[in-house]
């Protein structure tokens, strides 16, 4: 069988220094790149928020949300639950693998910076006849004239005269490596980069979301518990009420139909006080998902709400640029794409391919691995594409399109940014003074009610009068609660919707 025996004759010092020549070429026009060149997309912030104006902001020495936000509202149950959400959350936890996964793709893209070798040993030994050449034919004798002649005639074939087995040895490594000569290779890393920063943005985003929703609901329940410690007690004054006017009406002072009044508004409160239970068990259900647990196995214990909103730290628009990651990661995804125009661009070029091999070859084990049977072949490769029916137009003509797409979503995502931070100021700014004002009709229906119920102790007013004063002080109460949980979800909202305590700083450097 035959096998390569090419030696190191003076002529191959030619073919070495062709191939030096080769590999200065490539690292000469490896400072090639083409594509755009990055530049943030801008966007036009105003220089600070309009509903800002009015609304108390915090101190100078509290004028920055640290990284753990919700401390901000002093309360060690929220402290506790935001910390099993960032440890537990399976929402977070998919988010941090995901960043994983991208951050391997950039290591997988780095890689090509380098050549790839391979190596591949193999021994072969063949059973193979050996043929030959045979004479075969039969003798004539003939005569011409007086004289005689002896001639001969025969045929010639092919025979086997035997067998032979045959060894080869081969030990050769193969090198492959396609200089990055228009940028196709630093674009791509470039890209890959940008797509496991956005991805890095993207679980904070998804880490800050997750604890914007155990506090809001947190206060929704307390927010329930206190709705629960006010029907409570109303039912006791109302069971009180219908006390007294049983005792009235069988005394002949009062007619039934007073007493079937009071019972009416007794019951009807007792039921409102009953269906308190669904929404306080759907929003610890929530809280106990968004901590990584099963609802069965989570509880809060009855702590009405007694909180108040913080102080909030001032900021103007431009800043949540830095802030907010889901900008952050719109930001990087524009990065990505506007890399990918460059590898679209670096199609066009042809590619130039170094395939260097050598190795060891021979048909006995003793003279395998020795000088002699070494051997080496290497050479560029340079490849083009001359026509392919507008395919590469069409994926430039795709990677600009996606990339304006992504500056069209980072525009939107700072407009949504803008509107999310100006709704949640002017709910705390409207707020602040509507529970002023509930808290003051809230007074003014005690003193209804007290007069009612001396009126009607006196006889001067009927028990309607008493219903109707109930039923007013009863729903004030309840809408001033609703609007200190309306003001502490806003609360929540509005620090989520500053970024929480993150900043685009702390992006990773991805490796």
């Amino acid at each position: 069988m035959p096998f390569r025996t090419t030696k190191w004759w003076p002529e191959t010092r030619i073919a070495r220094f062709g191939s030096y020549a080769c590999y200065a070429m490539a690292l000469l026009l490896a400072g090639c790149t083409v594509g755009p060149k990055y530049q943030r997309a801008t966007v036009d912030a105003p220089p600070a928020f309009k509903e800002a104006e009015g609304w108390k902001v915090a101190q100078p020495q509290d004028d920055t949300i640290r990284g753990k936000w919700w401390e901000v509202f002093g309360d060690a149950q929220l402290n506790a639950l935001e910390e099993q959400a960032n440890s537990a959350n399976q929402n977070i936890a998919a988010a941090a693998a995901s960043f994983l996964s991208a951050r391997a793709v950039v290591k997988q893209a780095r890689a090509q910076y380098y050549p790839t070798l391979a190596a591949a040993p193999t021994i072969v030994y063949s059973r193979q006849p050996i043929f030959g050449a045979a004479v075969t034919g039969t003798g004539s004798t003939g005569s011409s004239g007086s004289s005689g002649s002896t001639g001969s005639g025969g045929s010639t074939g092919t025979a086997v005269f035997g067998t032979g087995t045959f060894a080869e040895y081969l030990l050769p490594f193969d090198a492959s490596w396609q200089p990055d000569l228009w940028g196709r290779v630093r674009n791509t890393v470039r890209a890959n980069t940008a797509a496991a920063q956005a991805s890095a943005a993207d679980l904070q985003n998804v880490k800050l979301t997750a604890q914007a929703e155990v506090a809001v609901d947190y206060f929704e329940i307390r927010a329930q518990d206190a709705q629960k410690q006010l029907l409570d007690e109303t039912v006791k004054a109302y069971q009180d009420s219908a006390d007294l006017t049983r005792e009235l009406a069988q005394a002949g002072i009062y007619s039934d139909e007073d007493l079937v009044q009071a019972e009416s508004q007794l019951e009807t409160t007792q039921a409102q006080d009953t269906d308190l239970g669904i929404l306080r068990a759907q929003y610890e259900h929530a809280i106990a998902v968004l901590t990584g647990k099963p609802p069965a196995e989570f509880s809060l214990a009855v702590m009405p709400l007694d909180a108040k909103p913080p102080a909030v730290p001032e900021a103007i628009p431009s800043q949540l640029l830095e802030r907010r990651p889901d900008i952050a990661a719109a930001e990087r995804n524009m990065a990505q794409q506007n890399a990918q125009v460059g590898v679209a661009k670096a199609a066009y070029y042809p590619n130039v391919t170094l395939s260097p091999s050598a190795g060891f070859e021979s048909t006995s084990i003793t003279t395998w691995l020795t000088w002699p049977s070494r051997f080496f072949s290497v050479g560029p490769t340079l490849a083009q594409t001359l026509f392919d029916g507008g395919a590469r137009r069409g994926a430039l003509q795709q990677a600009q399109a996606s990339y304006d797409q992504t500056v069209a979503m980072y525009r939107q995502t700072v407009l949504t940014a803008f509107q999310q931070v100006e709704d949640n100021l002017a709910a705390l700014r409207v707020l602040s003074q509507e529970v002023q004002q509930e808290d003051t009709a809230v007074t003014s229906s005690q003193r209804y009610l007290s007069l009612a119920n001396q009126r009607y102790k006196v006889g001067i007013d009927p028990y309607l009068n008493v219903i109707t004063a109930q039923a007013t002080l009863l729903a004030n109460q309840r809408t001033a609660l609703n609007l200190r949980m309306q003001q502490m979800t806003a609360s929540v909202q509005l620090i989520e919707a500053l970024g929480g305590g993150w900043d685009a700083s702390q992006i990773p450097a991805v490796r």
